[in-house]
């Protein structure tokens, strides 16, 4: 009897825990190169950022503040395991932030290399944990909640999102680090709309 490969099979625990650690980590160094060559983001990782340079606070403490009120939307619409892997998501990337420029040194980093291959990275570690039923909150709760329920592309609602906060970084950025931070946005959600839609991944949480 052979094995079925195209069938569903559902996620065990140690290989979820290990896709939060692998997707935050991701997603954590994708955002310290972001950080070191002044550049931002979409959704509430760009939000972020872009309050880190205005006030000076650790982008740690803003990320996971500005992703409290989502959690009622993850509960409600998304169901207590969803929530609680996504809490615990966006709290490691808020410890991975804070303590990856302890780990390693980036002295300098070419802005056009931290945009393409930083938002590489974000993009990766994001579809990590899409598709074990987690998130890092904000606007990936709201987008995953739309295609689970009303078919709308993640990637593709997650760009419109992230093109209003990119606009506002006109107001907070320097020009040049505007662009290289919207190329940065198309890859990272290229590769979610590309690899995250039905059909594509068979496996669950």
């Amino acid at each position: 009897m052979t094995t079925d490969l195209s069938a569903p099979s559902r996620h065990k625990l140690h290989e979820d825990i290990f896709a939060i650690l692998i997707g935050t980590m991701l997603v954590s160094l994708g955002i310290v190169f972001y950080a070191d060559a002044i550049l931002t983001t979409g959704s509430t990782a760009g939000l972020a950022l872009l309050l880190q340079y205005v006030t000076g606070i650790p982008f740690g403490w803003l990320f996971f503040g500005i992703n409290l009120p989502f959690y009622v939307l993850a509960v409600l619409r998304m169901g207590w395991p969803f929530a609680i892997k996504t809490f615990a998501s966006v709290a490691l990337v808020s410890f991975f932030t804070a303590h990856i420029p302890d780990w390693i040194d980036v002295s300098s980093i070419n802005p056009l290399f931290a945009a393409l291959v930083g938002g590489g990275m974000i993009g990766l570690g994001i579809l990590s944990l899409f598709r074990h039923k987690a998130s890092v909150g904000g606007i990936n709760i709201l987008a995953l909640y739309l295609q689970d329920n009303f078919g709308i592309r993640a990637g593709y609602f997650q760009l419109g999102v992230d093109a209003v906060i990119l606009l506002a970084a006109f107001f907070v950025l320097p020009f040049d680090r505007v662009i290289y931070s919207i190329l940065g946005a198309l890859v990272l959600n290229m590769i979610i709309a590309t690899n995250h839609r039905p059909g594509r991944y068979v496996g669950f949480s």
